[in-house]
């Protein structure tokens, strides 16, 4: 075995395989695991062998390598941290084409996507390791960030699995109470494209904070239905239990990291979940590269940052004034979206 772990490939190669034209390799970047079996002729592989003891030596000896690279495997996986950020790659770009997360008109393209793996603390009280979120890439360690605070803030969430699992369904994902973030898909009663198909906008615990939307004579209806129970927002009320994961919070968290839209903050319809950018600022940054959408995001966040810190300082706000500090917010998000 030949190993490499200066760098971010690890190489298993077996000298029985590597006789017979076979190598196995595999890739770790202390993020994630990918392995992959490459068959190809080794053009200067000149033994000579006997074909009835070939068969027996192939097996016994490919056996050894394969539970040598198993164990190697384990090992990448378990040692990897619950937060990560992972690149999409083809299958998995294939797979949300074929589930429905995915389309040809989609704003942003497989390259541009990111999936933010984190921990996170569900309503039982434990903390899970298998949250995920796909998101603009330019946002990803931003949103890393966010559920890494959610965590510390014992914020929970009732859980966070891609929309492939639910075939894009965005109504089947809600009654789940599926935190997410990127899905291909129009705004709800509307034919523009939602910021969830820029990767730029996560919805938190559905049931927890509905959309709530209004009929002619005023009355409200909520998606998912189970919001209902939600529609007094207070999470403490007298002679009731604490209520967990509802939106208002954690609305500092998002903001503090960009995400200066919060739909509970909208008239009709209000939604409680969502979280987003502004679009014309997801646009901007769906028209870069990679790389330099991230520093025109990171400076946009580092701007906000700079402007509630200035105005709060100068207005000497104390950290209970609600009023004043929605004040100061609304200011500097008119000021860092100018076009």
């Amino acid at each position: 075995m030949a190993t490499t772990t200066g760098g971010e490939a690890i190489i298993l190669r077996c000298p029985t395989l590597k006789s017979f034209g076979l190598a196995a390799v595999s890739s770790y970047n202390g993020q994630f695991f990918r392995a992959a079996r490459v068959i190809q002729r080794d053009p200067f592989q000149k033994e000579q062998f006997m074909p009835s003891l070939f068969m027996s030596s192939l097996f016994r000896l490919t056996g050894s390598c394969l539970l040598m690279f198993a164990a190697m495997a384990s090992h990448a996986e378990n040692t990897r941290p619950a937060s990560h950020i992972a690149e999409v790659d083809a299958g998995m770009c294939q797979t949300m084409r074929e589930m429905d997360v995915l389309h040809k008109s989609a704003p942003v393209s497989c390259t541009q996507l990111r999936v933010v793996h984190f921990s996170y603390l569900g309503f039982d009280g434990k903390v899970h390791d298998d949250g995920a979120v796909m998101v603009m890439a330019a946002l990803a360690d931003h949103v890393q960030a966010i559920f890494a605070t959610l965590l510390q803030r014992k914020f929970a969430l009732a859980g966070a699995q891609l929309m492939q699992h639910y075939r894009g369904d965005d109504l089947a994902a809600m009654r789940a109470n599926n935190t997410s973030a990127f899905n291909d898909r129009a705004i709800t009663n509307g034919g523009a494209h939602s910021l969830h198909a820029y990767g730029a906008a996560i919805d938190i615990n559905p049931i927890q904070n509905p959309f709530v939307q209004f009929e002619d004579a005023g009355k409200a209806s909520y998606l998912p239905a189970a919001g209902s129970t939600y529609a007094n927002r207070l999470a403490v009320r007298p002679g009731k239990s604490t209520r967990k994961g509802m939106a208002e919070e954690v609305v500092d968290v998002f903001a503090e990291h960009g995400f200066l839209i919060w739909g509970g903050d909208w008239d009709a319809p209000i939604d409680y979940q969502h979280f987003q950018i502004s679009r014309s600022l997801a646009k901007k940054l769906a028209a870069l590269p990679v790389a330099q959408a991230q520093v025109v995001f990171n400076d946009y966040v580092k701007n906000y940052r700079n402007c509630t810190r200035t105005k709060k300082t100068a207005a000497g706000l104390a950290d209970n004034n609600i009023a004043k500090a929605n004040t100061v917010k609304a200011r500097c998000v008119n000021a860092v979206d100018k076009p």
